[in-house]
C-alpha cells in the first residue's frame, strides 16, 4: 500500500501520481534524453491529481523512496516496443525495441507497484508491460499473428479508431457502461495470454484484447490498449483517469486511517 499518508497525514490532499516517460540513449550526434507526453500529466491534473514525472532511475533504493511518496502509478505507453527477444520470441521486421534502460526501468517500477498493490493505470505499451511483468505473453505483430485482425495501427494516420466490446460486470463496465465504444488505436503488438492476476475487461471484435484489470476487486489495477490521454481520445475517456484518481484517493484515505497513532488512556497513579 502506498505510504502517502506518512507524508501528508491528510486524506483531503490530492493524490500524487507517478508517470513513467520515454527515454533515448545517447547517440553520436546527441545526448541522452528523457521526455513525457503532456497528455498524461494534463489528464492526471484534470482528474484531480498531482503528477510526478519519474525518470529511469538506476538505483532500486532511490526508486523505492520515490514510490513511497506516490498514491498511484501511470505506466505510460512508448513510441517503441518491448523487445520480443527478452520474451523468448523472434523480432518481427517492424519491431522497434525500446532502449534497454527504458525497458529495464519500466519492468522494475511496474513490478514494484504490483508488489505494493498500488493503484495502477497502464496505457498502450504500458498495458503490455504490466501483463509481461506479471507473467503474461504478447503477440509480436497483430496483422500476422491474428490474420483477421482489424486495422490497429497506421504509421501515417494517428486517428485510427475501432470498436471494442466491454465485458459486463467488470471495472471497465462501471467506467464506460455496457456495450460497444470506439477507441483510438496505435499498436502492432498486443496482449496474448493474460497473466494470472488479471481478467479481460474489453476486447476488439477481431479477438485482440483491449483492456485487462485485476481480478481482485480490492486492488485497482487497469490496463487499456488505447490512449485515453491522447488528443484523439473521446471525452468519455477522461472517466478512466477520474476513476483511477478516485481509487488513489480512497487508498490514500485508508492508509491514513491505518497509520493514525494509537492514543492510550491516561492511567492515574494510585493514591
Amino acid at each position: 500500500m502506498p505510504a502517502a499518508n506518512a507524508r501528508t497525514n491528510e486524506p483531503s490532499k490530492k493524490p500524487v501520481i507517478g508517470i513513467t516517460g520515454d527515454f533515448r540513449a545517447p547517440r553520436k550526434d546527441a545526448i541522452a534524453l528523457s521526455w513525457f507526453n503532456a497528455g498524461y500529466y494534463d489528464s492526471v491534473t484534470a482528474a484531480g491529481g498531482v503528477p510526478v514525472l519519474v525518470p529511469p532511475l538506476a538505483s532500486d533504493d532511490d526508486l523505492k523512496q520515490v514510490m513511497e511518496t506516490l498514491d498511484g502509478l501511470v505506466v505510460a505507453g512508448c513510441t517503441q516496443d518491448i523487445d520480443p527477444v527478452r520474451l523468448g520470441l523472434e523480432r518481427h521486421p517492424s519491431t522497434r525495441p525500446m532502449p534497454v534502460r527504458r525497458e529495464d526501468f519500466d519492468r522494475r517500477i511496474t513490478k514494484m507497484a504490483v508488489d505494493m498493490r498500488m493503484p495502477i493505470l497502464a496505457i498502450g505499451g504500458g498495458m503490455q508491460m504490466l501483463n509481461v511483468v506479471c507473467g503474461g505473453t504478447l503477440y509480436t505483430h497483430v496483422p500476422e499473428d491474428i490474420p483477421r485482425a482489424l486495422h490497429h495501427f497506421d504509421p501515417v494516420e494517428s486517428n485510427v479508431r475501432h470498436v471494442i466490446d466491454i465485458v459486463p460486470g467488470t471495472r471497465m463496465d462501471s467506467i464506460y457502461g455496457p456495450g460497444e465504444i470506439r477507441v483510438n488505436s496505435q499498436h502492432h503488438m498486443a496482449v496474448h495470454e493474460i497473466a494470472d492476476p488479471f481478467r479481460v475487461s474489453a476486447m476488439c471484435p477481431d479477438g485482440v484484447i483491449e483492456a485487462i484489470e485485476s481480478s481482485d476487486d480490492e486492488w485497482w489495477c487497469v490496463g487499456v490498449q488505447w490512449h485515453p490521454e491522447n488528443e484523439t481520445a473521446s471525452a468519455l475517456d477522461m472517466q478512466v483517469f477520474e476513476n483511477f484518481l478516485d481509487a488513489c484517493q480512497k487508498t490514500n484515505a485508508v492508509a491514513v486511517e491505518d497509520d493514525e497513532p494509537v492514543i492510550l488512556p491516561m492511567i492515574r497513579a494510585a493514591a
